[in-house]
């Protein structure tokens, strides 16, 4: 074995990682398990990313998927982390109750939770209270909507990003032949007439009216798991209620954006420049 060209090796791969991580702390700091709520004794968690610099600055609220059933706040979203922090901006990134352990609406109720805590800490972390967006994808994309369409707080939300949400949830179930996640969501064992009603109960597109948030929907045209027509779906609601909102489909896209970088798409430049765009108009 070659020691001395595997010592300069790892000298090589110490001094990289060194300077990766000046560089981080330069531009900001991550901190991680922070606790924003408490359910029955347990802990709710998040990560937070603060910019240098006196702040405020906008902020975003990150909601993972996992239908309904699994994921962290460091799972399946993460490829977010990245463009938010070179934009500077605040993010956080949240833990929230699972089926089948914790039924409807825990999950939404944590979601509120972590909104309310962000609102409430805005100067402790740099947060500007009236530049707050919500981002979420899949199951997380369900929640932020419902979140949108459900806050009435002082200030109210700047915007809401969802990724190939199930916003319509009775049409989507009508297609598959288990009920799945949203069955153990909702504490249903089959699918039946009592079963729909209640799915539709909690689908964002049942609650939408007037006087909403703006709304990005960001959805790839070859999903099998949450068609694109959930959000064309959705998009065709809120405009007939006189809401904000634009779609942006990224061709060839499956369902999770952890793949979409080999598509060559700029969704990520995208979203970042729709944030900037809504903020200077809400300004």
């Amino acid at each position: 074995m070659n020691y001395s060209r595997l010592f300069s090796c790892v000298a090589v791969w110490l001094l990289s990682a060194i300077f990766f991580t000046m560089t981080v702390q330069a531009e900001g700091q991550l901190k991680s398990g922070i606790e924003f709520s408490k359910q029955n004794g347990e802990n709710l968690l998040l990560d937070a990313y603060v910019p240098e610099g006196p702040g405020p600055f906008p902020t975003c609220i990150l909601v993972h998927g996992g239908g309904f059933t699994k994921g962290t706040r460091t799972s399946y979203i993460k490829p977010l982390f990245e463009p938010l922090s070179k934009a500077a901006f605040v993010w956080f990134t949240i833990d929230y109750r699972l089926a089948p352990q914790h039924r409807w609406p825990a999950c939404a109720d944590d979601v509120a939770d972590a909104i309310q805590w962000v609102q409430e800490h805005a100067a402790e972390w740099k947060v500007d209270p009236e530049k707050i967006m919500l981002i979420g994808e899949s199951a997380g994309g369900h929640l932020v909507e419902w979140a949108g369409i459900q806050d009435k707080g002082t200030p109210a939300l700047a915007g809401v990003v969802s990724f190939y949400a199930p916003s319509d949830l009775e049409i989507l179930m009508q297609k598959r032949e288990q009920i799945g996640g949203i069955g153990d969501l909702l504490g249903l064992a089959e699918k039946n007439d009592a079963a729909m009603a209640r799915i539709a109960e909690i689908s964002p597109i049942r609650q939408v009216r007037a006087g909403l948030p703006p709304f990005l929907l960001i959805h790839g045209d070859k999903d099998d798991r949450v068609p694109l027509d959930q959000s064309h779906r959705f998009l065709a609601k809120l405009k007939e209620t006189g809401n904000v909102v634009k779609l942006i489909t990224i061709p060839e896209g499956g369902h999770g954006m952890g793949g979409w970088d080999k598509l060559g798409s700029d969704y990520q430049e995208q979203m970042i420049q729709w944030i900037r765009d809504t903020i200077a108009n809400k300004s």
